[in-house]
């Protein structure tokens, strides 16, 4: 028995779609009567692919026993060049001009920033424009990004993240455009509570695939595959998911022309593709960029991952602290500056050489929501669960993590605290001064590098076990990994929103876990132990 998929096949296989009413067959007519600037057909009509004529028949058609609409959210996950900008301007007039429109109504086209809410809204315009019986009878408002029909009262405007003035808008349909770069949910917040006020109102979602897991966008599409997939009864979401496979190989050109349904046609080209796929080869960066934006793959890491996700997420078996009080306990702590968090993790060996890590992760509670925002995760959602330790101020209370420090010395065996005493001095002083074995672990590549290469070969080898904990999973998945010329590997990350705290703590632990020995370091013979503290 095949293993269920998220490939929407009723788009390709001719079988019924139901339209009592009609308003499927009046939805498909009406694109059918528009034209385009640059479309290549006669008359420059709209061009309505098959597949996308069956798309729009599935979310106009199906209604309730009372008439209302059965589809309410629309979820299209298609690559980059599908020619998403132009399906969503026509559904948007559908609802401005079209026969889904309503009086005094308002479509939205809402996106991340001015430019790209501008594309959706100017690419209406232009098919407005193209027909003089149409523009004859609108008023444009080009500087405002509005669209007005008189007669109706209809309006069609582009929005963008400037949250703050987009509350109290009532829209019947609203085009959301590339989710997946969306810094933060503010304007989604105020678009979805607009939309409610509406009856039959549309939600359409189309964008390509992300990056991540703590974003918005991810939360959205997880959603989609679920009601794909069977897992969530939802005859109101209607998720339509041109995605690959991430063990496929992205090479494949019938992997490209599954995931592409316009490519027979010309969108996108076939020869840039080839050509791009080609230079893919050669630079991994460029590789990843192509099987996210133009096989959709969601990638969950950054340009050149530590580890696959995949091989991550193998081990995530659960870590049982009150099983772990029986286990001698290694701890690595990485102090933050200002804008970073600060993480300790533990890491604990059983009798068969096992490893079970676990983290403590702190942040600033002053501006959580901002910090949120700049960093693109739900700091707020993690803190209410019980990840994260937000602590009073704008900087994080030192205080605070020591005295965790104190408290899982006293709760479990704990052999060693490995800080990078950068930021540490303090913190360790005090510590050490209490007798707490308190080591210096410094960050450079002689001492982080086989650091690394011990955390490597525990999680590609499944010796370890990290309960699947979200941010630090997040940690690992913004690791970009550098190579020195001895062969040494350093961490870093792609920018500066994107934490690792938790991945450097985790190496520092899980290292010292793998060498140590009855709190004894196999660097004893090698370093000194100034004031109690042993100096790597």
């Amino acid at each position: 028995m095949s293993a269920p998929s998220t490939y929407p096949t009723w788009l390709f296989d001719g079988s019924p779609i139901d339209d009592p009413t009609g308003a499927g067959q009046r939805a498909v007519d009406f694109l059918k009567i528009l034209k385009h600037p640059k479309s290549p057909a006669r008359n420059r009509q709209y061009q309505l692919m098959d597949w996308q004529e069956r798309l729009v028949r599935r979310v106009y058609g199906p209604r309730h026993a009372d008439g209302r609409r059965k589809v309410r959210t629309v979820f299209i996950l298609l690559p980059r060049g599908g020619r998403k900008t132009t399906l969503g301007a026509g559904l948007a007039l559908l609802h401005t001009i079209g026969p889904e429109r309503v009086p005094s109504g308002l479509a939205l086209c809402a996106a991340s920033d001015r430019e790209q809410a501008r594309l959706a809204f100017e690419e209406a315009a232009s098919i407005c424009r193209e027909d003089p019986r149409i523009a004859e009878k609108l008023r444009f408002l080009d500087y405002k990004h509005r669209l007005e029909v008189p007669r109706s009262g209809a309006k069609l405007r582009a929005i963008s993240s400037d949250a703050g003035r987009q509350h109290g808008q009532t829209p019947n349909f609203a085009l959301v455009d590339e989710l997946h770069i969306w810094p933060k949910r503010d304007l989604w917040d105020a678009v979805r509570t607009g939309l409610t006020k509406s009856a039959d109102s549309l939600l359409c979602i189309i964008t390509t695939a992300g990056r991540g897991q703590a974003n918005l966008a991810f939360d959205i599409y997880s959603y989609a595959r679920k009601v794909a997939l069977g897992e969530v009864e939802d005859d109101g979401f209607l998720p339509v998911l041109f995605e690959t496979n991430p063990e496929e190989d992205w090479r494949d050109e019938a992997v490209w022309r599954r995931v592409n349904p316009g490519l027979e046609t010309g969108f996108p080209d076939l020869e840039g593709l080839r050509q791009l796929a080609r230079e893919a080869e050669a630079r991994p960066a460029d590789r990843e960029a192509f099987r996210q934006l133009h096989l959709n793959v969601w990638l969950d890491h950054s340009a050149a991952p530590f580890v696959d996700p995949q091989t991550y997420d193998a081990c995530a078996g659960a870590v049982d602290l009150e099983e772990m009080r029986e286990f001698p306990c290694w701890i690595g702590v990485d102090l933050s500056s200002v804008s970073d968090l600060t993480c300790i993790v533990a890491c604990w060996k059983n009798d068969d050489g096992e490893l079970f890590v676990h983290p403590w992760f702190f942040c600033p509670k002053e501006n959580i929501r901002r910090r949120s925002d700049r960093d693109r995760v739900p700091y707020i959602a993690w803190a209410e669960a019980g990840f994260i330790t937000p602590t009073p101020g704008e900087v994080i209370d030192q205080g605070a993590v020591e005295q965790k420090l104190r408290d899982l010395c006293d709760e479990f065996d704990v052999r060693e605290i490995a800080f990078d005493p950068y930021l540490a001095h303090q913190m360790m002083g005090n510590l050490g001064e209490d007798g707490l074995p308190v080591v210096a672990m410094r960050q450079g590549s002689l001492t982080m590098g086989p650091a690394i290469r011990d955390l490597e070969a525990a999680i590609i080898g499944g010796n370890l076990s990290h309960g699947g904990h979200p941010i630090l999973r997040w940690n690992f998945s913004n690791v970009v990994v550098e190579t020195d010329k001895a062969g040494l590997k350093a961490f870093s990350k792609g920018k500066a929103r994107e934490k690792i705290d938790g991945a450097v703590a985790s190496a520092m632990a899980v290292s010292r876990a793998v060498n140590g020995d009855g709190g004894r370091s196999i660097y004893d013979d090698e370093t000194e132990r100034p004031g109690g503290l042993l100096i790597l």
